[in-house]
């Protein structure tokens, strides 16, 4: 009775083999589809893309620092508030540069002054040569008259004499007039009481005093936020000592640190999408390569590794890529510095250079070129103030010329 029951379970393995056999080829048949939709990816897409998440937002941390040593009156700026470039931050006292600015200013006046003098001098020996050159005349004729009767013996021989003696001294007196026009010249000529040496030296010192006159308030060189505040009212300062700092943040860019070997076609110029932890994957940045650091993370740490030690270790190295961002998104989606970011640069795109093609960034500030200006404006007021308008005081070299000829001419009609 057991041989017909085993005959009829014998067909129940095959059935079950074929079954396996149908799992497994459809278990092939799924790996080979995925490995071909992974190869075309990876051929059309991800070989065109290198990622990291080792990367951070980074951006200028702009200084404030003193110029002039003085004692803080006022801080009108604080961490996390916003400054525009131009506002005061931090004022100094400004008492002992106030008195040094007004020793230099009246310095300048009383140089303007003495300057103006020069001036008016070469017109009185000019008087005086004219005068000199008409008592020589004199003494000439009056000698020229005695000659002419000393044979009749009117005149003695000691009136000739004497009248020789005063054409004699006339002539002495009119070479000393010319000598001392001669000399005061030396000290007018070719410039005018506002170019004059000695005014210029005094402006100088007038410039140097208002300079650091005015940089006992310190303006904030860019617009953005203040951080790492630490100057307090009563604090004697110095030059070169940290107050605050400001972080413009619609300037930030990310410093993406990739593997070595991910940098053999990544070029400047290339498209990067960025997301940032801050705001999750909904938000996504945009930007472009800007440029390579030119060594390692590690080359330029505090303690640099030493490879050529004995128990040297191979680490595969990091480079600093920077990635500029789209500066709209920014004002959409403000970063602060050192945020984490996961970076994704499109590499298919080639023809970029690597550090050649690299552009140069400047970064200024024009707060501090009123200081100049205003200086200038004041040494503009003295001047004007002590120069005058009277004779011998010109205000240029063609007005000078023009105001000599006038007091020559009015010199000889006197004497006419």
């Amino acid at each position: 009775m057991s041989d017909p029951q085993q005959t009829a379970a014998a067909p129940a393995p095959k059935q079950s083999n074929g079954k396996r056999r149908r799992l497994m080829t459809l278990i092939v048949l799924v790996i080979i589809i995925a490995a071909v939709a992974y190869g075309l990816y990876y051929f059309l897409v991800a070989r065109f893309h290198e990622a990291t998440d080792d990367a951070y937002v980074n951006g200028n941390v702009v200084q404030i620092t003193p110029q002039v040593v003085g004692t803080v009156i006022s801080v009108n700026a604080d961490d996390t508030q916003t400054v525009k470039v131009g506002d005061p931050l931090v004022a100094l006292d400004p008492a002992d540069s106030k008195v040094a600015l007004d020793q230099a200013e009246a310095n300048l006046a009383q140089t303007v002054r003495q300057v103006r003098t020069f001036f008016v001098n070469n017109n009185q020996y000019e008087a005086q040569i004219a005068l000199r050159k008409s008592d020589l005349s004199r003494a000439q004729d009056d000698l020229k008259r005695r000659m002419q009767v000393a044979q009749t013996g009117a005149v003695s021989q000691e009136e000739i004499s004497h009248a020789r003696d005063a054409v004699r001294g006339a002539q002495a007196a009119l070479d000393s007039a010319e000598q001392e026009l001669a000399s005061n010249r030396s000290l007018t000529a070719n410039t005018t009481i506002a170019d004059h040496p000695n005014v210029l030296a005094a402006a100088a010192k007038v410039r140097d005093s208002y300079i650091n006159y005015a940089r006992n308030t310190l303006p904030a060189p860019v617009t953005g936020y203040v951080a790492k505040r630490s100057v307090q009212v009563g604090q004697r300062v110095a030059p070169g000592n940290p107050l605050m700092a400001i972080v413009p943040l619609n300037a930030v860019w990310v410093d993406a640190n990739f593997k070595e070997v991910q940098l053999k076609h990544m070029r400047i110029g290339q498209p990067v999408e960025l997301t940032a932890d801050l705001y999750g994957s909904s938000v996504v940045f945009h930007g472009k390569v800007i440029g390579f650091s030119a060594g390692t993370g590690s080359a330029f740490s505090l303690l640099p590794a030493q490879n050529a030690t004995g128990n040297w270790i191979k680490v595969v190295q990091r480079l600093p890529v920077r990635i500029q961002l789209d500066p709209k998104e920014l004002e959409q989606h403000p970063l602060r510095i050192g945020l984490s970011m996961n970076v994704d640069v499109t590499i298919k795109d080639e023809g970029g250079g690597q550090l050649g093609n690299a552009q140069n960034t400047v970064y200024q500030t024009n707060v501090f070129d009123n200081y100049g200006a205003q200086a200038d404006q004041e040494i503009a007021r003295i001047i004007q103030q002590n120069a005058g308008t009277g004779a011998g005081a010109p205000a240029s070299s063609s007005t000078s010329s023009a105001h000599g000829r006038a007091t020559k001419s009015a010199s000889a009609a006197k004497l006419m």
